[in-house]
């Protein structure tokens, strides 16, 4: 099927997935790179003709304007539209696959510009359109949503005949030596993290405020002990429509301290806000000005050291029996930076991203619509992390260790 891969966004994500890409060259065929400002676009192509010795090729285009998008799918033909650019243009970038018959791939899903609001009502409006065009959209092929939902459904297919109770936990127990930074896009970041939470419970959202409920969480393999924060994440939204049988939903994050109360500083000074204020006659945003004075996410991984920890635990029944299962993977900071130049925050989005990618150049994955990532067959892609720099386990927990999310390094392979 490959007639190859446009990736469109330059930003760490971007530069993981372009050497991840490079890696599957043999799936993937010629592979493009495109972003607002190419000069992004050839210092990532630099770094994988060095490191891969695969060559791409590089573009400039401005991915909220349409026609742009469409002129350049025209002139590279690519199969795959692969989208790491940022989550308010993942309509545009739709709208350019439906006008050049090019299948979509993105890591997040919709926000609008102007509302800290994410959901997949916008993109899955997209669903009949792309069936009628026989174009296949893969929607939030990244870790969380991403890998989670894979996860998810992995288990669903090899350990449980119904799932009731599903945590999401993501634990990031890497220090970049920074008084204050975000591991990826710090305006998308801290709108995700300030947020209001919501959490599935009975057969509809709860809304609570942002990080009222945490606990501690202990990683297995020696990473640590964390406290996690309940928040909301787009992937329960998908898991409950496409596995009814959940009860309850929740997504938790580690946050450090310090990061907490350089935040809540943030917030009480208006420098989060979204919407625009005039300074000296121009109108500028808080929360865009402050991502340019923070650090770029993509240059943490020369000083990033630590593990991450991601990973499901999902309660259910097999056999009429009560049934629990860990399921994560540990990602090295440094590891990630000697093997493609990232931290392991962009490694581990990228990674998938590509991983997705190759499925649907391969024809693993197909089909005519807008999917979610669960909706496909979960084998082929857990057996592709184990290949391509995500290994991951899975571990029987008793009833008290799934409901107290005490995991550590007691529970048992399976």
């Amino acid at each position: 099927m490959s007639k190859g891969v446009l990736i469109i966004g330059a930003g760490g994500v971007g530069h993981v997935v372009a050497h991840k890409c490079a890696q599957m060259a043999e799936v993937m065929g010629d592979i493009h790179l495109a972003s607002r400002t190419k000069s992004k676009c050839d210092a990532i192509a630099a770094d994988v003709l060095a490191r891969e010795g695969v060559s791409i090729t590089t573009h400039e285009v401005d991915a909220d304007d349409v026609d742009a998008t469409v002129a350049l799918l025209r002139e590279v033909q690519p199969a795959l539209l692969l989208n790491v650019a940022l989550p308010y243009q993942d309509l545009p970038l739709m709208e350019a696959c439906l006008q050049a018959g090019c299948h979509y791939l993105d890591t997040a899903n919709y926000e609008p510009r102007d509302v800290a609001k994410f959901e997949y009502s916008w993109q899955w409006a997209y669903q009949e359109r792309f069936q009628e065009a026989g174009l296949y959209a893969l929607l939030g092929s990244g870790f969380d949503p991403g890998v989670t939902n894979v996860y998810t459904a992995w288990a669903l297919k090899h350990h449980f005949d119904e799932i009731e109770l599903l945590d999401i936990i993501d634990v990031n127990g890497g220090d970049h030596g920074q008084a204050f930074a975000t591991n990826f896009n710090p305006e998308i970041n801290i709108r995700e993290v300030t947020a209001s939470c919501r959490h599935w419970e009975n057969g509809a959202f709860r809304e609570t405020a942002p990080m009222s409920l945490h606990r501690s969480f202990t990683c297995p393999k020696n990473v640590g002990t964390y406290e996690i924060y309940r928040m909301y994440h787009e992937e329960m939204e998908s898991l409950v429509k496409h596995i009814p049988t959940i009860r309850r939903a929740q997504f938790w994050m580690s946050f450090s301290p310090s990061y907490l109360s350089h935040l809540r500083a943030l917030q009480d000074v208006g420098m989060t806000r979204i919407d625009p204020i005039l300074y000296k006659g121009v109108e500028i945003v808080p929360l865009q000005f402050l991502k340019a004075v923070l650090p770029n996410p993509g240059d943490l991984g020369k000083t990033t050291r630590g593990r991450t920890c991601i990973g499901c635990v999902i309660q259910g029944k097999k056999d009429g029996r009560y049934k629990a299962v860990y399921i994560y993977n540990i990602c090295d900071h440094e590891a990630c930076f000697r093997e493609v130049g990232s931290q392991a925050v962009s490694y581990t989005t990228g990674v998938p991203a590509a991983i997705g990618a190759s499925l649907i150049l391969s024809g693993a994955w197909n089909g005519k619509g807008v999917f979610n990532m669960e909706q496909n067959d979960p084998d082929p892609f857990m057996d592709a992390l184990n290949r391509h720099g995500l290994p991951w386990q899975c571990m029987e927990l008793t009833r008290e260790q799934a409901e107290n999310l005490c995991v550590g390094d007691t529970p048992k392979p399976v």
